[in-house]
C-alpha cells in the first residue's frame, strides 16, 4: 500500500498532537517495512519544535505543500475548495489525518481520521470563541467524510457516539503509548543539569505538565497549593507552552502570594522530560477534560506517584495506579497532596503500581493495531 499521513502537527507542535503524531509515525515505520509511506504536510516552519520530527527509512518520503498551514486551512476548511491532497502526495491507496480535520481526497480511497477529544464541545468557554466556531464546523464535516474514525479513548468514542451520533462501527479506540525513554533517571549530574537548564534550584517540587490553557485547571491547582506553601518546602513546577488565556494563571500566582514558589518553565525538550518527572516528589494532573492524558503514564514510567482528576478519559489511563479526585474539589487536592507528600508508604505503593500500569501502553502496540486498521480498510 501507499499510505499518506498528514504530519503537519509533528512539524509545528512541540507537545500534544505534535508529540502524538511523532511517536506514532516513528513506531509505525519501525514495525512496517513493507508498505510505503508518503508523509504530507503544510509548508514546514523555518524552526521546527524538535529535532528529527520525522522518521527516516527507505519506504518513507516527505512531500510538503508549497503553502503554509494557514493558507491550506483557508482553502480546504473555510472555502472548501476540492483541491485533493494527492495534488501534493501523488497517488495514494489510503490517507490518514491524525489531527481532527480531513482534507479533500481524490477518488474513492479509504480515509482515516483521528479525533482526540471533544473538549471544545464540552467546555467551549475555555477556548477562544472563534476557534470553537471553527471546530464545530470542520470536525463534524470531516467525520462525515471519513471512512473510519480513531478515538484516543473509550471516553472520546462515547462522546462521538452520543454527541454527534457517529455509528458505533465507525469508531475504534487507539490508545497512545509510553516511549521507552520514560524511565527513572537516577544520574545526579543529569538531574542537576536539567534543574539548572530550567532554573530550578535544589528544592523539592511537585510537577504538572501540559499546555497553559484553562482546560488544564492550573488556577485551581495554584489555589490548592497555596496552603501547602506554609507547611511544606515544596515548590510547584508547571511545564508547558503558552496556550490561550494563560495570563489568568500568572495572575493567580500573584493573588495567592506565591511568587518564587510557582515556576512556569515553558515547553520542556522531549529529552529532558524523563529527568524532570524523575526528580519530582509528586506528579499532579488536575485537568478538567482530556482525550487521553499521556503525562500520567510518562510520570508513572519515571517512578513518580500520580494524583489526577477523575474526569473524562483519565480513569481509563490511570487505572488503580493513581489517586483520583474531582477537578473541582480544591480542598481535596490540598489535603491529598499533603497526605501523599508526608506518607512515604502510600507514595511508594503508587510508584510500584504506576510501573505496572505504564507497561500496558506502548507505541509499538499502538502502531501494530493501526497497521491492522489500515489493512482492514483496504479489504
Amino acid at each position: 500500500m501507499v499510505i499518506g499521513i498528514d504530519v503537519t502537527a509533528a512539524l509545528t507542535q512541540g507537545g500534544g498532537i505534535g508529540r502524538y503524531t511523532r511517536e506514532l509515525i516513528h513506531a509505525l515505520v519501525a514495525v512496517d517495512t513493507i508498505n510505503r509511506y508518503r508523509f504530507f504536510s503544510a509548508k514546514p516552519p523555518v524552526t521546527l519544535p524538535v529535532l528529527q520530527p520525522l522518521p527516516q527509512a527507505e519506504n518513507v518520503t516527505h512531500r510538503p505543500a508549497p503553502l503554509d498551514e494557514r493558507w491550506l486551512y483557508r482553502l480546504w476548511y473555510r472555502l472548501r475548495l476540492p483541491l485533493p491532497v494527492q495534488w501534493v502526495t501523488g497517488q495514494l491507496d489510503l490517507f490518514h489525518s491524525p489531527d481532527f480535520v480531513l482534507p479533500p481526497v481524490n477518488g474513492r480511497i479509504p480515509t482515516l481520521l483521528t479525533v482526540h477529544d471533544l473538549s471544545f464541545v464540552h467546555y467551549p468557554h475555555v477556548f477562544p470563541e472563534k476557534l470553537v466556531r471553527y471546530l464545530n464546523q470542520v470536525v463534524p464535516w470531516s467525520i462525515g467524510r471519513a471512512t473510519h474514525i480513531l478515538a484516543d479513548s473509550e471516553a472520546t468514542r462515547q462522546d462521538l457516539l452520543t454527541i454527534w451520533q457517529v455509528p458505533p462501527a465507525k469508531v475504534t479506540v487507539l490508545y497512545s503509548g509510553v516511549h521507552e525513554r520514560f524511565h527513572p533517571v537516577e544520574d545526579l549530574e543529569e538531574v542537576t543539569a536539567v534543574r539548572q537548564k530550567y532554573q530550578l534550584a535544589d528544592f523539592p517540587y511537585i510537577l504538572s505538565v501540559g499546555t497553559l490553557q484553562p482546560r488544564k485547571n492550573y488556577q485551581m491547582l495554584i489555589r490548592a497549593f497555596a496552603p501547602l506553601a506554609q507547611k511544606l518546602p515544596h515548590h510547584l513546577v508547571i511545564s508547558g507552552g503558552k496556550g490561550w488565556l494563560y495570563d489568568q494563571m500568572l495572575a493567580e500566582v500573584e493573588r495567592q502570594g506565591l511568587s518564587g514558589r510557582v515556576h512556569f518553565v515553558g515547553f520542556v525538550d522531549d529529552a529532558d522530560l524523563p529527568t524532570l518527572y524523575s526528580a519530582a516528589d509528586l506528579f499532579v494532573f488536575p485537568s478538567i477534560y482530556e482525550g487521553f492524558g499521556l503525562p500520567l503514564l510518562e510520570a508513572m514510567g519515571c517512578g513518580t506517584a500520580v494524583l489526577t482528576s477523575n474526569s473524562s478519559s483519565l480513569p481509563e489511563v490511570a487505572g488503580t495506579a493513581a489517586v483520583q479526585l474531582s477537578p473541582e474539589d480544591q480542598a481535596g487536592w490540598t489535603n491529598e497532596i499533603y497526605g501523599l507528600l508526608t506518607d512515604d508508604a502510600q507514595r511508594n505503593a503508587l510508584v510500584q503500581a504506576g510501573f505496572e500500569q505504564a507497561k500496558q501502553f506502548s507505541w509499538q502496540k499502538s502502531a501494530r493495531q493501526l497497521l491492522k486498521i489500515y489493512q482492514q480498510l483496504m479489504t
